[in-house]
């Protein structure tokens, strides 16, 4: 409805730098053609050129001046600016002062300015809140190739919406073709629950994954032997960088420019071999050059004899007072390093790390395995299922794919430099429940996965490779990787430490949608950013099929009868 010059229903009392009030006479005759009018409502405020200022109702008040009728006073913040023509602009400052009306946004008007974005960027997987006839599209460019944060309670529907934006990414297509379209979509899954909404993905559990530990880095394999704060980790990590190192140049043609961190073969019952042989290693006190092994042994150097340890663990001489001394590790200060090395691979739960399959896998098949490009098995989305992933190595195994992942975009971009005409194949990593593996916290534990990670954030974009953080305590993950989020969707967060970190990090501070974040229903969510025409308040689409991410309906079973329990399977599946 719009107002009439001659009676004013609403009229623009207050212009704020970043607010502005209105009063309303009659609230009934406002809102008459708007069946919903609440917090959140769009206002269309105009000056007399019929240039109009979208504002988003923050909240109002009922006042009443002395003998008279009572008023409603709406403070409302401003969105962006809508000209004669029907452009849309973020921003509230063209407007002329005093503007003449104030209507409620029209639906058509609305509508039109979500519709401004080009059609073939268009992205859909949310309606308007306040009118869930109105879809509410984001630029799927911009949305997809700069990272991407999606948080929110536990509850508040935060499974539901990554599985409807992937759902909704891998149904894209342009017409005049079937089957896969070019999305390529890995999804760090904790806790076992999107296989259900993805049947066609290849899902990938701890027994089917085959991640070689030859292909991590110096910082996960420190990780992984190196215990952080033991007196002797210094030392612990100067020895094993060399043996490594040496051990990867014996098995590769002893070519001298591979280096620690070289993604090359090697075998670690070697290097634990040489651990232990020096932990044991006795020389002659006049000939210190000369190993006390039961046929004594002169070495040149120190690769000479690591290449001799490699072998077997071997017996030495025992200690005689001045002929037979200790070797330079023969103190005990190898005892833990190597108890801990022995325990990592012979553990059954890391055979996907030391296991057979780990030596004699091909890096190709490992990169094919993991971006879902399997022969006779492609598919959209790769669903690295970590529940059954130890949580001591639960860091080192998403740092090592994230960094396969970033270097694989790297590479294949250089090739791309090289012929033009290569097809581009961006890759998104969704990384579920974030705080588990990049947190905030200082940690030694988790240099490796926050290292990668943050690499990701910081550099992926430019290689085709963006992230979707997605978290239930925003506040405790890492500010670097989530300041370089450009896109928002928030969901009901009831911490208000969580609150107040999302409000700092948001690329739009509006009020009233940020002021909500405690008060969203289940399925809500506020999206802001780059990507989308103006901040909005919206309800997810539904995805089909779901997660397994449903609550317990606790009172429900138990009003069951008593079940039994199969304690024996239960204690086999436990201990297999």
């Amino acid at each position: 409805m719009t107002i009439g010059s001659e009676e004013k229903i609403a009229k623009v009392v207050s212009v704020l730098p970043s607010k502005i009030k209105i009063q309303v006479k009659d609230i009934e005759r406002f809102k008459i053609e708007n069946e919903r009018f609440a917090v959140g409502s769009y206002l269309r405020v105009s000056d007399s050129e019929d240039c109009a200022l979208i504002s988003m109702i923050e909240n109002f008040t009922i006042e009443k001046e002395e003998n008279k009728e009572s008023y409603y006073i709406l403070e409302a913040v401003p969105i962006g600016f809508l000209d004669s023509e029907g452009n849309f602009s973020r921003g509230g400052n063209n407007i002329a002062i005093p503007p003449t009306d104030v209507e409620l946004a029209r639906k058509d008007e609305v509508q039109k300015i979500y519709d401004s974005i080009d059609i073939s960027k268009r992205f859909c997987f949310s309606k308007l809140s306040q009118d869930k006839t109105i879809e509410v599209p984001v630029d799927g460019d911009r949305f997809f190739n700069k990272h991407i944060a999606v948080v929110g309670s536990t509850g508040s529907g935060k499974s539901h919406t990554v599985t409807k934006l992937i759902q909704a990414a891998i149904s894209s297509k342009n017409e005049g073709y079937e089957g896969l379209n070019n999305s390529h979509i890995i999804l760090f899954d904790i806790h076992s629950e999107y296989r259900s909404a993805f049947p066609a993905s290849n899902n990938i559990d701890v027994e089917k994954l085959v991640l070689p530990y030859w292909l991590m880095n110096g910082e996960e394999l420190e990780e992984l032997f190196v215990e952080s704060g033991e007196n002797q980790s210094y030392n612990q990590s100067s020895l094993l960088r060399r043996i490594i190192t040496r051990n990867k140049q014996k098995h590769n043609d002893n070519n001298e420019k591979i280096t620690f961190d070289t993604p090359v073969k090697f075998s670690i019952q070697e290097v634990m071999n040489c651990i232990i042989n020096l932990s044991k290693e006795t020389r002659k006190s006049k000939q210190p050059s000369t190993v006390c092994l039961e046929e004594e042994q002169v070495f040149q150097n120190d690769e000479e004899k690591f290449d001799f340890y490699f072998s077997q663990e071997f017996k030495f001489q025992e200690i005689k007072q001045g002929s037979i001394n200790k070797g330079t590790y023969n103190d005990g200060t190898l005892e833990k390093f190597i108890s801990r090395i022995r325990n990592k691979i012979s553990d059954k739960r890391l055979t996907f790390l030391f296991g057979e399959n780990a030596m004699d896998v091909l890096f190709e098949d490992t990169l094919r395995q993991v971006i879902g490009y399997r022969k006779d098995n492609e598919s959209n989305i790769n669903i690295i299922d970590l529940s059954g992933v130890p949580f001591e190595v639960l860091s080192i195994t998403v740092s090592l794919i994230s960094r396969m992942l970033f270097d694989y975009g790297y590479f294949y971009k250089k090739m791309k430099d090289d012929i033009p005409e290569l097809q581009t194949t961006p890759l998104l990593l969704v990384y579920e429940e974030a705080h588990k593996y990049v947190p905030k916290l200082k940690s030694a534990k988790y240099n490796a996965s926050r290292i990668s990670i943050e690499r990701i954030a910081k550099e992926g974009r430019k290689y085709g490779v963006t992230a979707m953080i997605v978290s239930q305590r925003p506040s405790e993950i890492s500010e670097t990787i989530f300041s370089q989020c450009s896109n928002f969707i928030s969901m009901r967060l009831t911490n208000p430490e969580d609150q107040n970190y999302v409000k700092r990090l948001l690329p739009d501070v509006v009020g009233p949608i940020t002021d909500s974040l405690s008060t969203l229903k289940e399925g809500e969510a506020i999206i802001i950013g780059d990507s989308i025409i103006m901040p909005s308040l919206v309800k997810i689409d539904r995805c089909n099929p779901q997660p397994s991410s449903n609550d317990i309906p606790f009172l429900q079973e138990w009003k069951k009868e008593w079940y039994a329990a199969d304690f024996e399977k239960i204690v086999c599946k436990w201990i297999d």
